[in-house]
């Protein structure tokens, strides 16, 4: 007889990841797992952040905007402590901002605003026509057909991976390959199983999504995503703007490009779709890119 499988899905996980402990009226400590990484992983910072100053509200707001800064690398297995300054509850907006502590030094700081929905006017941009991401390849077995042998490392992110992600254009593997490549990307992406019901949650699970794949736009032209890398490359900040609600363990659209790159920083930004081809958030980040040496 088989037994059930006890390990927790990949979206339990990053749920779990989520789920902050209070320890004070305004401060809470989030996990940060041990992991070969020589970082924490910048959108798990901007997620419990997030929850973080979310914990903070009545809930009857949704997050409307996000605006961040990554002071610190992260390090691996030491918790985060997430510091609440309640700056405004006003008859409209709330904002809350937010300071990430480890090791007795700030890493990371964010601004957040919840906003009370209104009636108003709409317009926005049309969704691009790409494929469906059923017909498109999962990354790991995109990577396990054309690198052979599977990585140790890609072996560990396949298992962690809360994320389906789907490339909605072939991957270049070489980097002949990669004369006049555009430096733009786009991503089907949706979580590996049910975040459950809460609004906060999805936010906050797409808020770590965001800083996935969204400086691939500015290496597009320079190097291969997937194998040695000639560069080191860090998120310097993050902001967000949600616009409508939405489900982060359905499948959306992250259509990402650079506009420019220069004096080690590139800058990009993303627009996120829902199946139905709606606006749902808008991205926008600067990546500090340093040549490696060798």
């Amino acid at each position: 007889m088989t037994r059930p499988d006890p390990s927790p899905s990949p979206a339990e996980q990053l749920v779990g990841l989520l789920d902050l402990e209070q320890i004070d009226l305004n401060i809470f400590r989030g996990r940060s797992p041990l992991e070969s990484l020589q970082r924490v992983f910048g959108g798990q910072v901007a997620g419990q952040a997030l929850v973080a100053a979310g914990r903070t509200t009545d809930g009857q707001r949704p997050v409307h905007s996000l605006h961040s800064y990554f002071l610190r690398p992260g390090v691996p297995g030491v918790p985060i402590v997430y510091q609440v300054e309640r700056v405004r509850d006003g008859r409209s907006f709330t904002t809350r901002r937010v300071v990430a502590v480890q090791r007795g030094k700030a890493i990371f700081n964010l601004t957040a605003s919840f906003h009370q929905p209104e009636p108003g006017f709409e317009h926005q941009v049309p969704m691009p026509e790409v494929p469906d991401p059923e017909t498109l390849p999962k990354l790991p077995d995109e990577i396990r057909a054309h690198l052979g042998e599977f990585p140790e490392s890609l072996e560990r992110m396949e298992r962690r991976m809360a994320f389906d992600i789907r490339y909605v254009e072939r991957l270049r593997w070489d980097t002949g390959e990669l004369r006049d490549v555009e430096p733009r990307s786009g991503v089907w992406m949706r979580a590996i199983g049910s975040l459950g019901d809460d609004p906060l949650v999805h936010t906050c699970a797409l808020t770590y999504a965001s800083d996935m794949t969204l400086l691939d736009a500015v290496r597009m032209p320079i190097e291969p995503l997937w194998g040695p890398r000639g560069f080191d490359m860090a998120s310097l900040d993050h902001a967000m703007w949600f616009h409508r609600p939405f489900r982060a363990d359905e499948w959306f659209l992250y259509q990402q490009e650079s506009p420019i790159a220069t004096g080690a920083r590139g800058l990009a930004r993303g627009q996120i779709f829902n199946s139905e081809g709606q606006l749902i958030v808008s991205v926008m980040q600067e990546g500090l890119f340093r040549k490696l040496d060798g």
